[in-house]
């Protein structure tokens, strides 16, 4: 049976960095955990890797060009990655199709950017407001989230209500979706000095199920919050509610449920898949894996092994180092990099 869960627990959650559910504690083993990873990477497959990498050297003028593992890459601030793969066709770009949607960057004052983005010839995709056939492109130029909580959007009920009464946009921060080489979504929202690399965001068919996964066997640090529901493999299950806008689609999107993890500075966060069909396998699209970075990779493997975690690759090389390749539970390929300090 699946659960269902009330306004307190949607309102708990932040698009860019969650207030996330409360999860059940796991049973603690005998032996001492492993340490958490750090993210190492996203890898993106891109057609012409140069031509990407000086379009995101120009947009985020904080990152640096830097090679790794044999792959072009650029490295934000707080030494995340982002690699590119050439590939001979492009890929699938499809924001609807994977567990990975899209991934984001903290700008230092998230308007100014946008408007500087633009004067500088960088396109950004329409957010459908649900209203007629209005769009903005910053999130906040719209009627705010529910409660006026950020990254939640609203419903159609929920807008007439605040038209009802008089609210209006309070403009201001929100957040927007830069597009990108190959056909890459990149969010521009919240704040940071300096401006880095902050989030991959993705779906899951399962987002409380996702989260105890990535808990059970990555260790992932899960932000709790008083008062929130309690969550466990019984009652993980849940229902999707009502359509929200802001939207990158016209029909709105399926904000709730929402979960999510982090890893060191970087939050992996996601809603439940919007389509109703199973999620396709990432590696060949255009977000084809994030990479983890562990300091002891063989104990890594005998872990992940013990708890029948799925492995699409063995131990191989890359670059000066070791990795694996894993599966997430909606189907999502995690490298695993063993990363000497």
């Amino acid at each position: 049976m699946k659960m269902q869960m009330g306004a307190a627990a949607v309102m708990a959650t932040l698009l860019g960095c969650p207030a996330l559910a409360q999860i059940a504690p796991l049973a603690v083993p005998s032996a001492a955990p492993l340490a958490a990873p750090s993210f190492h990477h996203l890898m993106l497959n891109s057609t012409d890797p140069e031509a990407a990498v000086a379009f995101y050297l120009k947009g985020f003028p904080s990152t640096k060009r830097s090679d790794w593992g044999g792959y072009p890459a650029i490295l934000s601030p707080t030494n995340v990655l982002v690699l590119f793969n050439k590939v001979s066709a492009p890929p699938d770009s499809n924001p609807l199709t994977t567990a990975f949607w899209h991934f984001g960057w903290n700008p230092v004052d998230q308007r100014a950017k946008v408007v500087s983005l633009q004067a500088q010839g960088f396109q950004f995709a329409p957010l459908w407001t649900g209203i007629g056939d209005g769009s903005v492109v910053i999130s906040s130029d719209t009627y705010p989230g529910m409660g006026g909580v950020y990254g939640l959007g609203e419903t159609r009920e929920q807008m007439a209500d605040n038209q009802a009464k008089g609210v209006t946009p309070k403009g201001g921060p929100g957040f927007a979706y830069l597009m990108g080489p190959d056909g890459a979504l990149i969010e521009e929202e919240g704040l940071s000095d300096p401006e880095r690399f902050n989030h991959v965001h993705m779906w899951q068919d399962e987002p409380f199920c996702a989260q105890l996964w990535y808990q059970k066997h990555l260790n992932a640090t899960v932000r709790a919050r008083p008062g929130a529901p309690v969550i466990t493999e019984a009652n993980c299950h849940v229902d999707r509610g009502e359509p929200t806008w802001p939207s990158l689609t016209r029909n709105g999107m399926f904000r709730y449920p929402t979960a999510g993890v982090m890893f060191a500075d970087v939050a992996m966060n996601w809603y439940m898949d919007q389509t109703g069909k199973p999620l396709a396998p990432t590696q060949g699209h255009l977000m084809d894996n994030v990479g983890l970075g562990v300091s002891d990779l063989d104990a890594w493997i005998a872990k992940l092994k013990a708890e029948n975690v799925t492995f699409l690759k063995p131990v191989f090389r890359i670059g000066d180092t070791r990795a694996v390749m894993i599966q997430g539970p909606s189907h999502e390929a995690i490298e695993l990099v063993e990363v000497k300090s």
